[in-house]
C-alpha cells in the first residue's frame, strides 16, 4: 500500500493529502470534545451535590458561587439573578416571603432560562458539526480519487493498446486506495458525531429538567 501511495499520480496524492488533513482535524475534535464532556460530567455531579445539600434557594445560590464555572451554574445564576431583579432582596434569609411572581413574570423567567440553555447548548455543540461534515465528505472524496484513478487506467490502456491484467492491476489498486482511506477517515468521525450528539442531548435534557426544578422550588417556597 505504501508503494502504491508513493507511486500514485498527482490527483491521487492531492486527494490523500486532503483526507490526511481531515483525519487529523477529526481526531483533534474527538479528543477535545471527549475531554470537554468528561469535565462537564464532573462539574455536573458537583453542582447536583451542592443543590441537594442546600436548604433553600438562597443557600443554594451561595453554594453555587463557590463552584467552578459550568453550564449548570450559569443557568442557575441566570434564573436567580432575574428573580432577584423582579423581587429585590427576596432571597435574603431575614427577608419575609412576600408576594409571589405573576404568571407574566413567571413566563418571562422561563424564557430567560431557556435562552441561557440554548446558549450553553450552542457552546457545547461547537466543533461537533465538523465531524458530520468530515464523515459525509471523506467517502465522497475518496470515491472521487478512485474515479480519477480508474479514468487514468483506461486512458493508459487506450494509449498502450493492451489490456493485460498485469498492466492494469497496479493502476486499479492505486485508484482504490483513496476509497479505503476515505472510509478510514469517515468511520471514526461518524461514530464520534453520534456519540457526542447523544451526550449533548443528555446535557440539554438535564438543563431543561433543572430549569423546571428551579421553578418548582420557587413554588414550594411560596415565591410563585
Amino acid at each position: 500500500m505504501i508503494g502504491l501511495i508513493l507511486g500514485a499520480g498527482l490527483p491521487t496524492k492531492v486527494v490523500l493529502a486532503v483526507l490526511a488533513v481531515f483525519s487529523l482535524a477529526s481526531w483533534w475534535i474527538i479528543l477535545w470534545k471527549s475531554r470537554q464532556f468528561r469535565d462537564l460530567q464532573a462539574l455536573g455531579d458537583d453542582f447536583l451535590d451542592a443543590i441537594e445539600r442546600a436548604r433553600g434557594l438562597g443557600d443554594a445560590y451561595k453554594s453555587i458561587l463557590t463552584l467552578p464555572e459550568s453550564p449548570y451554574g450559569r443557568v442557575f445564576r441566570q434564573g436567580v439573578n432575574f428573580f432577584s431583579e423582579l423581587r429585590p432582596g427576596a432571597l435574603r434569609q431575614d427577608t419575609p416571603i412576600g408576594e409571589g411572581l405573576s404568571m407574566t413574570q413567571l413566563e418571562a423567567l422561563r424564557l430567560v432560562m431557556e435562552k441561557e440553555e440554548a446558549e450553553e447548548r450552542d457552546e457545547l455543540a461547537r466543533g461537533i458539526s465538523w465531524l458530520a461534515i468530515i464523515g459525509s465528505v471523506s467517502p465522497l472524496l475518496g470515491l472521487l480519487g478512485t474515479v480519477i484513478g480508474i479514468m487514468n487506467v483506461f486512458l493508459g490502456i487506450a494509449e498502450a493498446g493492451s489490456g493485460n491484467i498485469n498492466a492494469v492491476a497496479p493502476g486499479v489498486g492505486e485508484a482504490l486506495i483513496t476509497t479505503v482511506v476515505g472510509l478510514f477517515v469517515a468511520i471514526p468521525a461518524v461514530i464520534a458525531y453520534n456519540h457526542f450528539v447523544t451526550r449533548l442531548n443528555l446535557v440539554t435534557g438535564e438543563l431543561e429538567g433543572f430549569s423546571s426544578e428551579f421553578i418548582g422550588t420557587l413554588a414550594r417556597e411560596g415565591r410563585v
